[in-house]
């Protein structure tokens, strides 16, 4: 029989074992910014152009609260190419891929919101939210 719903002390524990991959290797792990779709499956890298690479602190997310973790300020993004954020990757400090998502402006409803979808090289955009959430079933 397959899981159908997830309690939110089941949800909380998996969004913390996520964000807890992200921190696992020494190092920082890092948020890649694409201009390409978000890719069919987290193991698959972004596509398009890499318009930024920003690194996460030390603990790179909050504690789950609702089966949602929150990204504990990450540096401001700046671009190294220009183009439309439209997706990202979150890797760990080895670079393997931890989870991708979908970009969009503040309040566009994206898992990652910036204050501008669009980067400029050497301009600075602040990342306005930043959230992994696991779904309840």
């Amino acid at each position: 029989m397959a899981i159908t719903r997830l309690s939110t002390a089941a949800r909380n524990a998996s969004a913390n074992s996520v964000a807890a991959l992200v921190d696992a290797d020494a190092g920082a792990g890092t948020l890649k910014i694409y201009t390409g779709a978000t890719p069919a499956n987290g193991d698959t890298e972004g596509s398009g152009t890499l318009l930024a690479t920003v690194a996460f602190a030390v603990t790179s997310f909050g504690a789950a609260s609702g089966g949602v973790v929150t990204a504990t300020d990450p540096a401001a993004v700046t671009g190294v190419a220009a183009g439309t954020a439209a997706s990202y990757v979150v890797e760990d400090a080895s670079g393997d891929n931890v989870f991708v998502g979908d970009v969009t402006a503040t309040g566009g409803g994206g898992s990652l919101e910036l204050a501008t979808t669009t980067i400029s090289v050497g301009v600075t955009v602040d990342i306005t939210s930043f959230t992994y959430t696991q779904p309840a079933g």
